[in-house]
């Protein structure tokens, strides 16, 4: 069954954290509706590229243009079935804006699926809504997870995390890991049909 899902980025949120999951969502169904604090649906968003390349954290280039799908200032949180959260710089500034908390709160207290990637953790400590959850995300973040009460685990690139509804991952390296695991919190069932056959 198709969930309405909202997600909540901003200007320098991570390219791919932020591309692949909405696609990836929409493309078994689930209509996303991608949202920035004080911007209208189909203005658009300035993404970078978080890479690995050998130097002691990640380096940072520029990303796409991307779109938004929804106005943030019309938003009902209550409308939605899921929330996830892209990583990059974006969280650094949104987690300072009251609605965003305040919908982030909606998704832990309703006890709705939650999938949070990289740096999106950061507005999950502003939130108050770690206490007792086991989570990973960027190591940079640790310090702050284990302040807002969380216990954060040190996975491996490609791994994630599930507690109860919440899904988090370290960086872009595990969207298969962590998007599959998304999928099971959300019931979604892919079916794979027989192999084409050959002309």
């Amino acid at each position: 069954m198709s969930k309405k899902i909202l997600m909540i980025t901003g200007d320098f949120a991570e390219d791919y954290e932020t591309m692949v999951p909405f696609q990836m969502l929409e493309m078994v169904g689930h209509d996303v509706h991608a949202v920035c604090p004080d911007k209208r649906k189909g203005e658009t968003i300035k993404t970078a590229i978080h890479d690995f390349e050998g130097d002691q954290t990640y380096s940072e280039k520029p990303g796409h243009h991307f779109a938004l799908t929804a106005t943030f200032d019309d938003v009902d949180e209550s409308n939605y079935d899921a929330l996830v959260l892209p990583g990059g710089r974006a969280p650094e500034y949104i987690r300072l804006n009251d609605r965003v908390i305040e919908m982030v709160q909606h998704f832990f207290e309703a006890d709705k699926p939650v999938a949070a990637i990289c740096h999106a953790v950061q507005v999950l400590s502003a939130t108050d809504v770690l206490d007792g959850r086991r989570l990973t995300g960027y190591p940079a973040c640790g310090p702050e997870v284990e302040i807002a009460g969380g216990d954060f685990v040190e996975v491996g690139d490609t791994e994630a995390v599930t507690d109860g509804k919440l899904v988090t991952a370290p960086a872009w390296p595990a969207h298969p890991a962590w998007i599959s695991r998304f999928l099971d919190v959300l019931g979604t069932k892919i079916e794979h049909g027989r192999e084409p056959v050959a002309a």
